[in-house]
Parts: C-alpha cells; structure tokens; sequence
C-alpha cells in the first residue's frame, strides 16, 4: 500500500502590516486542526528443494448497519478474505503452468475473496543466505517478483507482470525481459532495480529469506504449490496436476474458494448480527 504524507507550507506577505491579524490565523488554524483530527478519527481506514518432486530440502468494505466495534475490524476482515497462496520457483516450467492454468483465472473471479501470496522455495544457507535450485539467475528472478509484488500490491498487476516473466522463464532475470514486462503492466523498471539494490541488496536477500522460510514452515518443497486455507490444495509437478482430492479445476477451486468465504462471512455476521442473513 502505497501511503502518502501532506505537508504544511506557509506563506506570510508583508508581515508587519497583518500582525494585528495573527490572533484570527492562529485560531483558523486550531480549528482547521480539530476538524482534520475529527475526521481523521471518525473516519477508520478500510483499507532441498526442486522443481520436478524430487523431495529436498484485501480490501473488505464493511456494512455499516452492522456497528462493528473498529477495534474488530482487522480481525473481520482477516477472517473473511480466503488465504490462497502459490509456492513456486521462478525459473521451473511447472510455475508458469500452474499460474497459467488455476492461479490466474481462478483470481480473475475471487479476486475480492481471497487474501493471495505469492511465495517462493528454496534452501536456506548457514551465512543467511539462500540457495535456489536452478542457480543465482533464478534467486534473481525470485526477488524481482518479489519486488513486484513489494512495489504494486495489487494482485492483478504483480501476477500479470510475474506471468509475463514465467511464459520466458528461461530467460529470466535477464535485463530486457524484465523491462518489457514491466513496461506491458505498468511498472517502472527503474524502481524494481532500486528496490533488488537496496542496502546493497540486503533489503531484497531479506525478503527472499522469509519468503523461502514461510514456504519451509508451510512443509512446501515443490513448485508449484497451491495452498488453500493454509492446507495444500493442489500441486503441479513434472507437467502433471497432483494430489488434488478436489480436482484441478478452476471452477474447481473457484467452488471452494466461495464456500470458505460464504462461510466465513456468515459465521463472523452471526457473531455480530444473529438477524444478518448472507
């Protein structure tokens, strides 16, 4: 989320003349203040591892009718979005088909349901490094999507600028590539540059860690992982859908996704509201 600082700037002309004025000014301001606190306040803001199985290593608009305490608000709105999360590695053809052919078009349809990640797998190393499995280019490809999705946080932007990557996913991280898909959504590419160097690229080596340790802690070691309710949904694996009990599907998925959220939803308005129906 992209968040934005107002600053105060004055300009006083021809002082002297106006000084019998100041006690007016300064108490326009202080009621000019009040007024900024006052809406500020009553207004909430709603706002190891490898490619092929080889085993290694939201915004939620709240209805006012309902007169939730804002101390709840959070936690509503984490309990309503669907968590929905893709394990993947930049440069595995799996990754690009699975994103391909559930993650997009399933987003396409939920995107006001889910609470998406995107993560990544890899090893972490004993100098707090990490260790990818198709080499250096991918942890490089691994922490631009990251950037991504660090810079535009809207899933439909970081996921179409990510798949444009994988469709050439060998070519990944190379310069070019980058920039023109950077370029086909929107992106400054200059800013993912920034943001892959900050502090001497400590800042985006961070990042990837905690990326490649939620995927640990999550029990994920293949690419690409699809996690439902923080429970592995479905996995492409060697070109081939697995482990599936649901089916592949993306109306499949879309199923689910909707019945978690129906119920969800329901159960938080009946905590709330026992006469709300949904």
């Amino acid at each position: 989320m992209h968040s934005e600082k107002d600053g105060n700037s004055s300009t006083m002309l021809n002082r002297p003349s106006y000084r019998r004025h100041r006690p007016f000014a300064i108490a326009f301001a202080a009621v000019g203040l009040c007024y900024f606190l006052w809406t500020t306040v009553s207004s909430p803001q709603l706002f190891r591892y490898n490619c092929h199985g080889r085993t290694a290593g939201g915004v939620a608009i709240l209805d006012q009718s309902t007169a939730i305490p804002s101390g709840d608000v959070k936690a509503l709105d984490e309990k309503k979005l669907v968590p929905l999360e893709a394990h993947i590695m930049s440069k595995c053809p799996d990754a690009r088909d699975c994103l391909r052919e559930m993650i997009l078009p399933t987003m396409q349809r939920v995107l006001d349901k889910v609470n998406f990640t995107l993560s990544y797998i890899g090893t972490p190393t004993d100098n707090d490094g990490v260790s990818c499995m198709h080499g250096s280019e991918e942890c490089m490809g691994n922490i631009i999507e990251l950037c991504a999705a660090k810079l535009y946080p809207d899933p439909k932007i970081y996921l179409g600028f990510t798949m444009c990557l994988s469709r050439d996913y060998q070519d990944i991280p190379q310069e070019s590539l980058v920039r023109d898909c950077a370029l086909e959504h929107g992106m400054e590419s200059n800013k993912l540059d920034e943001c892959a160097v900050e502090e001497n690229g400590g800042t985006a080596l961070g990042m990837l860690r905690d990326s490649v340790r939620r995927s640990i802690d999550a029990g994920v070691t293949k690419s690409c992982t699809v996690r439902l309710n923080e429970e592995i949904y479905c996995i492409k694996d060697g070109g081939k859908w697995k482990d599936c009990p649901n089916g592949p599907g993306v109306n499949d998925l879309v199923i689910a996704v909707e019945k978690l959220y129906r119920s969800g939803a329901s159960t938080s308005a009946a905590q709330k509201s026992p006469s709300i129906a949904h």
